[in-house]
């Protein structure tokens, strides 16, 4: 694959985290089953979990032609049976893709969001909410990853300053309060398991549906 038509993307905050992400997810996402990963940007976290949460099945989504053209170049670059074409998949649409005629060989047992909530609108984060109660069944899995407030309150000064940056690009944007997307997930029947500190001030937020 030459330089010029190589249309893999990197992320550096990828390198850093992956491996902490990984300690988590290994601790509680269910034995088997598709996982569903929402907002996959560049590709190179699912293309690594997929070899490590093997045989679980990886599923990789983005609205992003771009970002969807890099999945399957990561995905031609570094196959592994575990993990499929990535979906056009809008976290705020009113239905997901693998709800309408979408044939899995074995069902979605958990979903996946890391660094999404807050470099989208809100509405993004009450439809991550939204289509997790509508796919997940009794006791399936939805990880989250990012950084937070909590109780109102940024947990670091490089959080604010993260925060001020993400607003002056977007007003849409910025690190949301734990509490209120805790309080989204229990509308959609999900209830919070467990919060994990996480290097750079980030957390690990797990929910299970009820």
């Amino acid at each position: 694959m030459n330089k010029s038509s190589d249309r893999r993307k990197f992320a550096p905050a990828t390198q850093r985290n992956r491996e902490p992400i990984l300690e988590i997810l290994l601790q509680v996402l269910p034995k088997k089953g598709t996982v569903l990963e929402v907002a996959s940007g560049t590709g190179e976290h699912g293309i690594f979990f997929s070899y490590h949460l093997a045989p679980r099945i990886w599923l990789p989504s983005d609205p992003n032609p771009e970002m969807r053209a890099s999945i399957t170049a990561w995905q031609e670059f570094l196959p592994c049976d575990y993990i499929l074409p990535p979906l056009d998949l809008d976290a705020s649409a009113e239905f997901w893709p693998v709800e309408r005629d979408f044939i899995l060989e074995s069902p979605i047992t958990a979903i996946v969001n890391i660094n999404m909530i807050h470099i989208s609108p809100w509405s993004a984060c009450l439809g991550l909410m939204a289509g997790a109660g509508r796919i997940l069944t009794s006791g399936g899995i939805l990880y989250l990853y990012g950084p937070y407030k909590q109780n109102g309150d940024h947990t670091a000064p490089s959080n604010a300053s993260f925060d001020e940056y993400l607003q002056s690009h977007n007003s849409a944007w910025g690190v949301r309060n734990l509490q209120d997307v805790i309080a989204a997930a229990a509308a959609n029947n999900l209830k919070l398991e467990q919060v994990y500190s996480m290097p750079a001030n980030n957390l690990s937020v797990v929910f299970s549906h009820l």
